[in-house]
């Protein structure tokens, strides 16, 4: 039943995604199941949910992710970073939390999953410090768009681009962006069955 539903929600999207990637999608909700009931790791309690509130809401920005290495900033269960590795196995993910439980389902999933382009790290934004930026710096209920742009200032490359999920465009803020960014594109998602509004912000270095 899962399985046909997953298929009804991506066939309302321009998605592309094989066989192999919708068994991997469907492991991963039940891993964030199973795990959820004794981690409490997400309020979103019946795998049905799962697939709109956390895949799809997920997947939706995939067509946006420009380059090869992007870090999910705050990613709580992996969200958006595990659904999009998933989708783009040719691109490298870091996906980045305080929380040790949170972390290690992160592993859990990786190795059930058997994927290959997901670096899960358990720091403070502020504390971590890559060797090398990132093209794309993802985040989803992680902050205000201020805070997030504070916080991460030091992770994107030169060309990187801040991608940040939020639900209501938060108009306020983009008209105070701190010195040195700009506003590269405000793009409407559209989340099937979701019933709320979602946009993906874009910001990038002067």
């Amino acid at each position: 039943m899962l399985a046909q539903r997953l298929d009804a929600l991506l066939a309302q999207t321009s998605l592309v995604v094989s066989d192999p990637q919708k068994q991997q999608l469907l492991q991963l909700v039940g891993l964030l199941h199973k795990w959820n009931k004794a981690y409490n790791l997400t309020s979103v309690r019946e795998p049905d949910d799962m697939l709109v509130k956390h895949i799809l809401d997920s997947l939706v920005v995939s067509p946006w992710l420009q380059g090869s290495r992007f870090i999910d900033v705050g990613t709580g269960p992996g969200l958006p970073g595990l659904p999009l590795a998933i989708l783009n196995p040719d691109k490298q993910f870091v996906l980045l939390d305080s929380l040790g439980k949170r972390i290690r389902f992160i592993r859990q999933v990786i190795h059930e999953l058997g994927l290959t382009n997901v670096t899960p790290v358990q720091s403070r934004v502020e504390d971590y410090q890559p060797e090398q930026g990132f093209d794309g710096v993802l985040s989803r209920a992680f902050a205000s768009l201020l805070d997030m742009l504070a916080w991460c200032h030091h992770l994107p490359s030169v060309e990187g681009r801040f991608l940040a999920l939020k639900g209501v465009c938060p108009d306020e803020e983009l008209t105070c962006l701190p010195a040195g960014l700009t506003l590269q594109a405000v793009q409407p998602l559209q989340v099937p069955e979701l019933g709320a509004e979602r946009h993906l912000i874009i910001i990038k270095r002067q």
